[in-house]
């Protein structure tokens, strides 16, 4: 069934860094954005719209393009540098890798998703706070629908129902009990970047299944059958997209039975761990999703339904467009 390229506003995106965010001094710079082309090269579009294309410039060509006296030693060319070579610009390898490298931001408040998308992923919290909210609020827990509710109860100083269990927490985590209400934030925002990439690999679900179809389809062609090198490197992508796709959901499932195992005895070691676990996984995690989005976003872009495009069309994307940066992706899942 066809379907459509994923579009996300700039905060959401995998692939789109708005340079808004970012103190930069050259202001045509400022309302431009640093983007994951088709290659997976990092590029600055200057302009983008349906109706004209996209204008990119390489990061490495800004000097000349702005006719910077410092040229490579300009200032924003320093801070792009660092940038430019993140394998996924979602917020949550952004706020983590921008601080490592010491690059600053206008707002760190800017660095999150918007509210639509956090009203997308109130069906993903769900597995992962319950076990939180049961907790606190044992049987009562119903009285407590989202996440939100949660943290302005613990805010609330009228909290005697659950104020025995809030105890017994913070004996648990070995803090305060005025500090559980920090905890439980910490907590939120570490499940709702898995809530987030875990949304991100349902959406490309259906257009990695039209991508595989379309391999198929293409397999039967006459063109392609009685060439043996077209036909192994067709097997060598989707392979590796498949085996990209099943590294995805491992990790999931490591982080869904670390979530269960994390309540089941909780201490303040063991919710120190699964932290750490998943913020020194995480950023792979985005950078393997951000570069499945980017292939088949072209894919569904270039092919929009089976019968767009003959053979020769689909099989030069394939060589051109669809190999370059697949070696590093699995690199990357590797090493996880």
């Amino acid at each position: 069934m066809p379907h459509g390229p994923i579009i996300d506003s700039d905060m959401d995106s995998l692939f789109v860094l708005p340079l808004s965010i970012i103190p930069l001094t050259t202001e045509s710079l400022r309302s431009s954005r640093l983007i994951k082309n088709h290659h997976m090269m990092s590029v600055i579009e200057v302009f983008g719209e349906r109706a004209t294309g996209s204008g990119q410039i390489s990061v490495d060509h800004l000097p000349n393009h702005f006719q910077w006296k410092e040229g490579y030693g300009h200032k924003d060319m320093g801070i792009l540098s660092k940038v430019a070579p993140l394998p996924s610009y979602d917020v949550y390898t952004l706020r983590r890798s921008l601080r490592e490298l010491g690059v600053p931001v206008n707002n760190h408040a800017d660095l999150k998703l918007t509210d639509d998308k956090n009203r997308q992923l109130t069906g993903y919290m769900t597995r992962f706070t319950l076990p939180l909210i049961r907790e606190v609020y044992g049987e009562t827990a119903r009285d407590v629908q989202r996440f939100e509710d949660l943290v302005q109860l613990f805010k609330d100083p009228d909290v005697k129902k659950a104020l025995a269990r809030l105890k017994q927490m913070a004996e648990k985590l070995q803090i305060g009990i005025e500090q559980i209400p920090r905890f439980i934030e910490d907590y939120g925002d570490i499940f709702l970047a898995l809530a987030y990439y875990n949304h991100c690999l349902d959406r490309l679900a259906p257009l990695i299944e039209n991508f595989v179809q379309a391999m198929a389809d293409l397999r039967k062609s006459m063109q392609v059958r009685n060439d043996r090198n077209l036909m192994a490197e067709i097997d060598r992508q989707e392979k590796m997209l498949t085996g990209l796709v099943n590294f995805l959901k491992r990790m999931f499932q490591e982080f869904g039975v670390m979530s269960r195992d994390l309540w089941s005895d909780l201490t303040a070691s063991k919710f120190n761990q699964v932290r750490a676990y998943i913020e020194s996984t995480q950023v792979k995690v985005g950078s393997v999703l951000c570069g499945l989005t980017v292939k088949m976003n072209a894919w569904a872009t270039h092919f929009p339904n089976p019968r767009a495009g003959g053979p020769g069309a689909k099989c030069e994307f394939i060589m051109t467009e669809m190999r370059p940066g697949m070696t590093e992706l699995i690199g990357l899942a590797r090493g996880a």
